[in-house]
């Protein structure tokens, strides 16, 4: 089971993070979404991203993104682009001219909402299913993707925990996508991170 943390805004974390024996595969950063505590002003963003990714892969988390920040971010070391609220088409135009691997978000209210991935197959490389409302730490009931073949890897959000028993996801889903849930008073906590990346190792290691 992979993982991605995402809401990284300070550089002291992403170098942790990056430098770790097990670093996740996937760091994410809020890139159009000022309403969040963890978006990145671009400038900020820019010498954020100046540091070495290594075994990494960047995301940049977009919702609904315009031509204006597709530009700004172009020339960035993104590997992904985790778009929210666009249709297959925009997405497939995002892809094209932007060359980036594609993380297609949904938010999850009901089966409908997970029954929508099946548009979005041929412009997507991974599936992220997320619960409603971004940034309001709400859940959604896992056992809606549960018993779904996909024909993408399947990445799950949604107020998941460090503490929780995180085996459980392994499933469910191929990665998953924490960021409050290694947070204290909303900032970053690296004791928090360096629990929850050796949960995971150990839960790699005897599966």
């Amino acid at each position: 089971m992979q993982v991605k943390i995402c809401g990284i805004s300070d550089p002291i974390t992403l170098k942790f993070l990056t430098e770790h024996p097990h670093s996740p595969k996937f760091i994410g950063f809020i890139v159009n979404y000022p309403k969040s505590k963890r978006y990145v002003e671009i400038n900020k963003l820019k010498d954020l991203l100046k540091i070495d990714k290594k075994n990494s892969s960047y995301v940049a988390v977009l919702v609904k993104p315009d031509i204006k920040i597709l530009e700004d971010i172009k020339n960035l070391p993104f590997d992904y682009y985790q778009v929210y609220d666009c249709d297959p088409k925009e997405i497939k135009d995002i892809r094209e001219i932007y060359n980036k691997k594609i993380i297609t978000a949904f938010t999850v209210q009901s089966l409908d909402d997970v029954k929508k991935y099946n548009l979005y197959s041929g412009v997507s490389d991974i599936f992220l299913f997320d619960s409603k409302g971004y940034e309001k730490s709400m859940s959604f009931e896992h056992e809606l993707i549960k018993n779904i073949k996909f024909n993408k890897e399947v990445m799950l959000a949604g107020n998941i925990q460090v503490n929780d028993e995180l085996e459980k996801f392994k499933k469910i889903a191929d990665i998953i996508d924490i960021s409050g849930g290694v947070e204290t008073s909303g900032v970053k906590d690296i004791s928090k991170i360096e629990i929850f990346l050796n949960k995971i190792k150990k839960i790699n290691d005897e599966t």
